[in-house]
């Protein structure tokens, strides 16, 4: 009865819904400014590391009350629309920059409108900060400091700089780079305010903030003052200077060509006017972990190290599984609901791979009867949930559906219509457009086989894992798409998905069986070609700290840390100059792991070969910590398990990794694979893809399914180019899988 009830209430929400009007209308973006610009996109042959940058064209530093540049120097055209966020950042309004209604408005004092800014430029400028006395919590420590109506010296937090207590005070500049807002800060003496260039208590080493999120492009960002120093304030406090950028938060860009470009010169901003650092070392977690593999891979002269936090491999190594997510869900939910095995969610899970726990609490279970009444079947409220849909839930709405855009009205209803708006398409000069104008997209699941593992492992039938199969269906074509229906009644912060899984752009059987969609080859080699995938070329110190949240079905997978190593060792032959650290939820092991990568740096660059596995502390080693701080085990094979084909190591006992989707589906744990090569299915009945069952009698339904074969992952990704690129160990006939010869050998 109260399921009924819930399911009716929402109903009539969604009848009476009415809220007073996002006070962001009043600043969205009603028309789209033409792309003119004559900067250029990097002209790339092989692979993005081997191709030199253009030498700069602006004149750093920006001068304070002065505007950074507006064009990138490499990463090609302005993207319109762009949302400007100053506002929200605290910066107040952008300027002006044309009178043709292009971008977001602009207003005087007296909410008059003067212009708009299509560009969102705003002045650099200098403000100052302090740290809170006392046990303050992380969020409230750092506030603003007036120097009109200064705080008393006993509200002051105070840091020892060269054995003298000295107080915290941040100066902070900030202004515009790239069209994004960029961040310097570090520790100054309280005489020294209004001062630029004084950095006494600099100790000569550079942070380079990363941050992670979710994003399809098209906005500014911002990134809160008091937040940016506070989360860096024990670092900033000993006298590192911190730099970033909202064009470094995946929040607001997966570009990493962009992020890149960004990333160079607002660390040119920092050193034309401090000089050169002794290191720069990355830090930042998620999307923020990702882009530090990934410049790293791609450039030099921008990190000297890494400290990934919850990393992936990439983005779009990322979007091959989180795709398969809601294909998956309307499947279990809507097309095979009959079948009760599917509201077990530990059954699930050996189709998805990710971690499912039966009676866990999902706040959004309600919207699940909800569609399956409008689904015309019978409803049915989950008892539990999975990776898949507590932390992917409307991942393909989000990243893959053109016409979805954002929930926020930062744009008007006709820019929404004029605009494709997914991940691919944020990165269109990249990934390039088909003959109707939609970004060529990586995506594809034709000849995958879902359910593989399940099946040859008996966990399900033949007939089940045929029917799955048969049914799961595929996208439909971009230009296909349909705007999910979803409402926000009473000013709800979250919506109710009257269509969830995307269920009205998956491919419906015809006759009887539901269409695949193949991967483009050229989004694919674009991908490659730009540095948007990660290759395992990353030869800089690294050190990877995750905490383990499998058991809250966090998106943060502990398998992506291994999906990173095998690629490293693939390329490279090894694995020495990458440290895993995975910790218990409730401790976090940063301190610690600073202390380390600036030993290991600080012998690094004294050395006379720059060698980073000589340079690396003996002490540092790849472990698991728990509760406390406290090391459970270290030591070479302590991460092993299925992922390198192993036995199952130490750590990985105390914090077992899960899989995903493609991985279940016969796909390999480097996760590198976005068009397969195929094999028709008679000669994957006669090579023992499927184990040991008798498969003869089901060979002509297999056939129908997949016309054009199946997945044999062993011919790798058949669309990834030729890049150029000798890795260290490709000519060895059998590059070791786990350990290089001088690991061995010690």
């Amino acid at each position: 009865m109260s399921q009924r009830l819930l399911i009716i209430f929402s109903a009539l929400l969604i009848v009476i819904s009415g809220c007073e009007q996002d006070p962001l209308v009043k600043r969205q973006v009603k028309a789209v400014a033409p792309m003119s610009q004559e900067n250029t996109l990097l002209q790339i042959d092989k692979h993005i590391s081997l191709t030199p940058r253009p030498q700069e064209t602006f004149s750093f530093p920006i001068q304070l009350g002065e505007v950074g540049p507006a064009d990138s120097l490499y990463s090609g055209k302005r993207q319109y629309p762009f949302f400007c966020m100053t506002v929200d950042a605290g910066l107040g309004q952008p300027l002006v920059d044309n009178e043709r209604g292009y971008g977001v408005p602009v207003y005087d004092d007296n909410e008059q409108l003067i212009g708009y800014s299509k560009d969102c430029l705003i002045r650099s400028r200098l403000d100052y900060f302090y740290a809170v006395a006392g046990d303050v919590d992380d969020d409230d420590s750092i506030r603003p400091y007036d120097p009109d109506n200064p705080p008393a010296s006993s509200s002051i937090a105070h840091t020892e700089i060269a054995g003298k207590l000295v107080p915290e005070i941040y100066r902070l500049e900030r202004g515009s780079i790239n069209r994004y807002i960029y961040h310097i800060v570090m520790l100054v003496p309280e005489y020294g305010m209004g001062n630029r260039n004084i950095k006494q208590y600099w100790n000569q080493k550079l942070l380079y903030q990363f941050k992670g999120g979710s994003s399809i492009g098209f906005r500014q960002g911002q990134m809160g003052a008091e937040r940016f120093i506070g989360r860096r304030r024990s670092l900033l406090s000993q006298g590192y200077a911190v730099v970033g950028s909202s064009g470094n938060d995946t929040s607001y860009s997966y570009n990493m060509l962009l992020a890149e470009d960004t990333a160079r010169r607002v660390k040119k901003q920092f050193t034309s006017l401090y000089g050169d650092p002794i290191y720069t070392l990355g830090i930042g977690g998620s999307g923020g972990a990702l882009a530090q593999y990934l410049i790293a891979q791609n450039s030099e002269g921008i990190l000297d190290g890494l400290m990934p936090l919850y990393s992936y491999p990439d983005m779009v190594s990322q979007s091959i599984f989180i795709l398969d997510c809601d294909l998956l869900q309307h499947y279990f939910n809507i097309t095979a609901s009959d079948n009760d095995k599917w509201r077990d969610w530990e059954q699930r899970e050996k189709i998805e791979g990710m971690n499912g726990i039966n009676d866990f609490s999902h706040p959004y279970t309600f919207l699940v009867p909800l569609n399956q009444i409008v689904a015309g079947v019978w409803p049915s409220m989950p008892s539990g949930s999975s990776e898949c849909v507590y932390s992917w839930f409307i991942a393909s709405t989000f990243f893959y559906n053109p016409k979805q855009g954002f929930i926020k009205p930062f744009f008007s209803d006709d820019v929404k219509e004029q605009v494709n708006w997914t991940y691919w398409q944020d990165l269109a000069q990249i990934y390039g457009v088909d003959n109707k104008g939609f970004a060529r997209t990586t995506w594809g699941n034709e000849g995958v086989q879902y359910g593989l593992m399940a099946l040859r492992r008996g966990d399900i039938s033949i007939e089940e894992f045929i029917h799955l199969n048969q049914y799961i269906g595929s996208w439909v074509p971009q230009d296909k798409m349909r705007k999910e229906t979803a409402f926000t009644p009473l000013g709800m912060k979250f919506p109710l998905w009257l269509s969830l899984w995307s269920r009205n752009n998956i491919t419906e059987p015809s006759p009887d069986i539901a269409k695949r969609k193949p991967a483009d080859p050229q989004a694919i080699a674009n991908g490659y070609r730009y540095g948007q995938i990660f290759i395992g070329k990353a030869e800089l110190p690294i050190l990877e700290i995750r905490h383990y949240l499998e058991d809250e079905l966090n998106m943060h997978h502990t398998a992506a840390s291994f999906e990173s190593r095998l690629r490293i060792q693939s390329y490279q032959g090894h694995n020495d100059n990458q440290v895993i650290w995975i910790s218990h939820k409730d401790y976090t092991p940063i301190k610690e792991g600073v202390e380390y990568l600036d030993r290991w740096l600080m012998t690094l660059m004294s050395s006379d070969d720059k060698d980073p596995i000589a340079a690396k502390p003996e002490s540092l080693r790849d472990a698991c910590i728990g509760s406390q701080g406290e090391v459970l085990f270290e030591g070479e094979r302590v991460w092993d398990g299925e992922w390198n084909n192993k036995p199952v190591g130490k750590c990985s006992k105390v914090f077992p990794p899960y899989s995903n989707i493609r991985v279940q589906a016969g796909g390999p744990w480097e996760g590198s694979i976005f068009k397969c090569g195929r094999i028709p299915v008679a000669d994957a009945i006669s090579n023992g893809i499927y184990g040991g069952l008798a498969m003869g009698s089901y060979r002509q339904k297999l056939e129908a399914i997949f016309p054009d074969g199946v997945c044999d992952y062993d011919q790798g990704d058949i669309a990834r180019p030729d890049l150029g690129l000798t890795p260290v160990l490709q000519a060895k006939q059998n590059p070791k899988n786990n350990h290089s010869d001088r690991a061995q050998a010690k």
